[in-house]
C-alpha cells in the first residue's frame, strides 16, 4: 500500500474517465496511466494529452457530492489515488498550442491553425464533429498551454474560459503529467501517441535566432567590410 502510493505520488497514477470530452480518443469509463516524470526530462509537446488540476480555476466537468463523514472521505481519496473513481477538480485535454503560439480558428477550410499552419486532426476528431464552432484568436502566453478536448461539440476547454485569466490557457504547473496508454478495459488497450499532424516543422513558432541563411547573408557583408578596412589601413 505504501509502496503504491509512493509510485503515485511521484512516477505513474491511474486516472478514471467520467466525461465524453475526449472521446473517441478516450471513453466513459476508461482508465488511463499518467506520467507524471516525463515533463522533467522533456517539455510538455503539442499533441499532448494531458492531466491538470483545474483547482481555483476551472469548475470541475464532473461534480460530486462531497463525503459525509471522515471514514468515507478516506475512502474517496484511495479510490481517486487508484483511478477508481473520478477526480473532480482534475481534467484530462489534448494540448493545441504552447506558451508562444498563435492559436486561430479558422482558416478558409474549417481547421484550426498553430503559427499560421493548418492541423490536420481527423484521426482524433469526434466524428462529424467540425474543430471548433467558436472562432478565437489568441496567443498563449508563456509558460501556459491551450488545451482542447477531441469531442468539441462537448467539451469546455481553453474555448470555454477565454474570459478567465490567462485567455483561457492552463499554467503548465497545474500539469500532472502526461497519458500515455489506456489499462482498463483490457478491450481497448493501448497506447496515447501524439498525432503526426503535430510533427510538421512549420509548426514551431519563430524564435528569436537568426535563420542560417539570412545569417549566411549577414555574414557576407561583414567580411566585405572588414577586407575593405584592412586595405585602408
Amino acid at each position: 500500500m505504501v509502496l503504491a502510493l509512493i509510485i503515485k505520488t511521484f512516477v505513474v497514477q491511474a486516472f478514471y474517465i467520467p466525461s465524453e470530452s475526449m472521446e473517441n480518443t478516450l471513453l466513459t469509463n476508461d482508465r488511463v496511466l499518467v506520467n507524471k516524470l516525463v515533463y522533467h526530462t522533456r517539455d510538455i509537446e503539442r499533441g499532448d494529452v494531458v492531466v491538470f488540476s483545474g483547482v481555483d480555476s476551472w469548475d470541475g466537468e464532473f461534480q460530486m457530492e462531497e463525503p459525509s463523514n471522515p471514514v468515507a472521505a478516506f475512502f474517496r481519496w484511495v479510490g481517486t489515488a487508484f483511478g477508481v473513481i473520478p477526480g473532480e477538480k482534475d481534467y484530462i485535454k489534448r494540448v493545441i498550442g504552447v506558451g508562444g503560439d498563435h492559436v486561430k480558428c479558422c482558416d478558409s477550410k474549417g481547421r484550426i491553425t498553430v503559427n499560421g499552419t493548418p492541423i490536420d486532426e481527423e484521426s482524433y476528431l469526434y466524428p462529424g464533429n467540425v474543430p471548433s464552432d467558436k472562432f478565437f484568436d489568441v496567443t498563449v502566453p508563456p509558460d501556459r498551454l491551450w488545451v482542447m478536448g477531441d469531442h468539441r461539440s462537448v467539451s469546455l476547454d481553453s474555448r470555454a474560459h477565454t474570459g478567465d485569466a490567462g485567455g483561457g490557457s492552463i499554467p503548465v504547473s497545474q500539469v500532472i503529467g502526461r497519458a500515455f496508454v489506456i489499462v482498463w478495459p483490457f478491450d481497448r488497450a493501448s497506447s496515447i501517441d501524439i498525432p503526426d499532424t503535430f510533427a510538421q516543422p512549420a509548426l514551431q513558432a519563430l524564435g528569436g535566432s537568426v535563420p542560417l541563411v539570412a545569417g549566411f547573408g549577414l555574414a557576407v557583408p561583414l567580411v566585405l567590410v572588414r577586407r575593405r578596412l584592412r586595405r585602408k589601413r
